[in-house]
């Protein structure tokens, strides 16, 4: 099976390219490397991956890699359409699982067309490339945060997500419809995510985790909004790949009657109609409580933070918390790492990654 992974240098597409390496699968990574956040960090999960860079740079644009001979790089503009085009004739995949997206809901209110170029001409090209190159399944990362202001808790994909509350979410709402419309008309079997706060190492130094251990290890006061009345549905990273992979064999395909094998999770009346496309939440299915969150961080980092207690931010939500039956019930699985033993395993990667010898309270309020 040869798999097309788009944002293969960000934190989920890396984690993922990672666990379908090993498992044998011909595996092709994208990614434009923008600077969104620190590129640095981008090269770092690259390296991992056998693709060589220096200085910043890679050595080529298009790279296999030394330590693995099943998987292949390729820095790439999703929203360059002739380069899109390209890729798809001529690798022809079988499973495209796109993860490329500007993301950040914050960023959005200040950078909107990022969010347009990426997230909308981008994920048109990817499934033009579906509908012409006749790929198998097609799996798509969308967000939590298309649930915007809807405070029925929790979250079923079958609620409604017609009110969000940043153009991030407005992009991913709008992701899901395009696949929809696509699976309607060409018969493109789909399945689309919507991930709840993600986290583990090598993650994303622009989430609350990542920007808090920075915060704690230079002393300085985190930003706890909303007085700290705030609760997310953490998801270990090894809980999403091990997901995405059971996804792979199980594409929403229709039989000879027209009629969907997999069983519908976009609401009631999806059932009604012959469109191979499905919908779910991604998630631990547990919210948790920021403080209680910051208290377990300080725990393993060894240091207690000074704490900013604000007002709730533009585009925020208060809440995250996903029903999951229907995503465990279709591939079997429930999350197994909880947040303790995830916030240690996040913790010990970034003592190693930043060089850090952090080991009690008292040496790092002197260190």
């Amino acid at each position: 099976m040869k798999i097309l992974i788009t944002g293969a240098a960000g934190f989920i597409g890396f984690h993922l390219a990672q666990r379908l390496i090993r498992e044998g699968m011909q595996v092709v990574g994208v990614d434009n490397l923008n600077d969104y956040y620190s590129v640095e960090l981008k090269y770092a999960r690259l390296e991992q991956l056998g693709i060589e860079w220096e200085g910043s740079c890679l050595h080529d644009l298009h790279q296999k890699s030394r330590k693995y001979d099943n998987f292949s790089f390729i820095k790439c503009d999703l929203s360059n359409q002739e380069s899109v085009e390209s890729l798809f004739s001529k690798r022809r995949f079988d499973v495209v699982i796109n993860l490329a997206a500007q993301a950040g809901v914050r960023y959005s209110l200040n950078n909107p067309r990022a969010y347009t170029s990426s997230n909308i001409e981008g994920f048109l090209n990817i499934l033009e490339g579906c509908r012409h190159y006749e790929v198998k399944h097609l799996i798509f990362a969308s967000s939590s945060s298309v649930y915007g202001m809807n405070d029925e808790m929790p979250f079923e994909v079958s609620h409604r997500t017609d009110s969000p509350v940043s153009l991030y979410a407005a992009t991913k709402k709008a992701n899901e419809l395009m696949a929809y419309t696509y699976a309607h008309l060409y018969g493109i079997p789909s399945t689309g995510l919507r991930f709840f706060t993600v986290y583990g190492p090598f993650g994303r130094p622009d989430m609350a985790y990542f920007k808090f251990a920075d915060l704690i290890k230079d002393g300085q006061a985190i930003d706890v909004y909303n007085n700290g009345n705030m609760a997310r549905d953490f998801t270990y990273i090894d809980d999403i790949t091990e997901s995405i992979c059971r996804l792979i064999s199980r594409s929403p395909q229709l039989d000879s009657r027209g009629l969907r094998i997999a069983r519908p999770v976009s609401g009631k009346e999806a059932e009604k109609e012959a469109v191979p496309y499905q919908l779910f939440n991604i998630g631990n299915g547990s919210p948790v409580r920021l403080m209680d969150f910051i208290e377990i961080l300080e725990e393993q980092l060894g240091m207690e933070a000074r704490k900013n207690m604000l007002p709730m931010q533009p585009g925020d939500v208060s809440k995250t918390w996903a029903d999951v039956t229907d995503l465990y019930e279709h591939i079997g699985y429930r999350p197994q790492v909880d947040l303790r033993e995830g916030l240690q395993n996040f913790v010990d990667w970034y003592k190693e990654y930043y060089g850090l010898p952090i080991h009690a309270k008292q040496e790092m309020e002197t260190g």
